[in-house]
């Protein structure tokens, strides 16, 4: 269990936690107890040619809107599986890397987040082979996992989509305590 959880979240048969809004506060105000702003990248994993996949890219954006000085993945330049390695290899070797990913889940758990204090593996529902990346990672669950993953990624709400990605950006601008436009100012 990751010490970063709140008595929002729930665990599920696989031991996963699942939270709201109010643990993603929780989990991004101890990052910041622990890390300078100045020092984290959020790398926000997906593309936006695919609805369900789109949580990072578009996340990356309102994170990127808010102030956030060092993101790598957003609408106009996603971070998917094409351009991950390139990406993340110009991140600076003393930063914190938080990231942030799509994933299918259990219909009970859409719409929640498992917050974690280790890496994320991108692609991992679709069978990709790309390699763990974060210290921190946070994949939002955006549709029930199921036979076809990329059919159900295509088949997800945009509506869905947009609110997480808006309150993932809302919760990390509330626990970093930032004003808008103000990160590593």
């Amino acid at each position: 269990m990751s010490k970063f959880t709140s008595m929002t979240s729930r665990t599920t048969a696989s031991g996963h936690k699942r939270s709201g809004k109010e643990a993603l506060v929780s989990f991004f105000k101890q990052i910041g107890v622990q890390h300078s702003i100045d020092k984290l990248t959020f790398v926000c994993i997906g593309t936006d040619r695919s609805t369900g996949d789109a949580l990072g890219p578009l996340t990356g954006s309102y994170l990127a809107e808010r102030g956030f000085k060092h993101v790598v993945g957003t609408l106009p330049e996603p971070c998917d599986a094409t351009t991950l390695m390139q990406r993340i290899s110009r991140i600076p070797a003393d930063h914190i890397v938080i990231a942030i990913d799509a994933c299918l889940g259990s219909s009970v758990d859409i719409g929640t987040y498992i917050c974690r204090e280790r890496p994320l593996v991108p692609a991992e529902s679709v069978k990709g082979e790309l390699p763990a990346i974060g210290h921190y990672s946070i994949a939002g669950v955006v549709n029930a996992n199921g036979p076809k993953p990329y059919t159900l990624l295509q088949m997800t709400s945009l509506h869905l989509v947009m609110n997480m990605a808006r309150e993932l950006a809302e919760a990390a601008q509330e626990g970093f305590r930032l004003q808008t436009g103000s990160a590593g100012s």
